[in-house]
């Protein structure tokens, strides 16, 4: 719980380190990343699960892919909670296990039950709904939801652990962020290192914000069930809707009202209807197969424990 809290809470971490641009946060958050995430692997004596993940051409192929994803998932969030669209981000987090479903129809192949159907013909509404009072889509929490879905859809494909895999996809961008920062610095045009004190460490800080949580989530995910897991995940996009009403003041129209409503709805048909399959699997059975795992998560919506931020 405090995990998904966290990760939500940072939507008020990312307005602190203005006047520090989103694009220039990302990179200082690419450049930082490495560095707290080296840290915790050398904690763990995870040296040679690193290197040999950089041996194998595939795996690294798929994590540079995903990492690219979640770095643009990062830059539209950042974004959004900078410029006041921090309901939209909320409802981006809300839509993306309805996109894992997506997915795992149109590229697995999957066949769904009727109420996975039900769920996301209520979210098809739900955006219909946002798109006519918009006068267009919502496109930064369909790009949120896209951009995240496909980061899991990966990430179920590459075998590896989660501190590894992070390490990997978090040190592939590195070079990019230095010379993007490099550049910024040299045009000056950078603000970090040149507003405060305070700025300064903060820009420091977005690389390491993420390190508490993920902790957390890696400390509690191999010992609570899945399913618990699931349930735990909307904590998050909450927490962001919370901060978007209460505290930046976002507007809620009758027509916002009743979109996030549907939705909401969609995920009480999807969540029950996961329990309700769990429920029915031979008592016998300790747990599925990895693979099996794997595709019953992308169906239901649920995060398998090892798709971390």
């Amino acid at each position: 719980m405090a995990a998904y809290v966290l990760w939500g809470l940072s939507a008020l971490y990312w307005p602190l380190v203005e006047p520090t641009g989103p694009v220039e946060i990302l990179a200082l958050r690419v450049l930082w990343s490495p560095v707290a995430i080296g840290l915790l692997v050398l904690a763990l004596g995870r040296r040679r699960q690193v290197a040999a993940i950089l041996r194998r051409p595939r795996d690294l192929a798929l994590l540079t892919l995903a990492s690219v994803l979640t770095s643009i998932n990062w830059a539209l969030f950042i974004w959004a909670t900078m410029s006041g669209h921090v309901v939209d981000a909320s409802l981006g987090y809300f839509i993306t296990p309805l996109v894992s479903i997506a997915f795992g129809v149109g590229i697995f192949r999957e066949r769904l039950r009727g109420p996975q159907w039900a769920a996301i013909g209520l979210a098809a509404v739900a955006v219909l709904v946002l798109t006519l009072a918009y006068g267009g889509p919502p496109w930064i929490a369909l790009a949120l939801a896209v951009t995240f879905g496909g980061y899991g859809l990966i990430k179920k494909r590459v075998d590896v652990g989660a501190v590894e895999g992070l390490m990997v996809e978090t040190a592939v961008l590195f070079p990019f962020a230095l010379v993007y920062t490099v550049v910024l610095q040299a045009g000056g045009q950078a603000t970090f290192g040149h507003v405060s004190v305070v700025n300064t460490l903060l820009g420091v800080g977005s690389g390491f914000v993420m390190m508490v949580p993920m902790l957390l989530f890696s400390a509690a995910a191999t010992k609570i069930p899945l399913s618990v897991t699931g349930m735990l995940q909307y904590i998050e996009p909450i927490v962001q809707f919370l901060i978007g009403l209460l505290v930046v003041r976002e507007s809620m129209p009758l027509t916002r009202w009743l979109a996030f409503g549907l939705l909401w709805v969609a995920l009480v048909v999807l969540t029950a209807d996961g329990f309700r399959a769990r429920g029915r699997a031979p008592a016998a059975r300790r747990g599925p197969p990895r693979s099996a795992r794997s595709s019953r998560t992308a169906s239901s919506g649920v995060r398998d424990p090892e798709e971390t931020r």
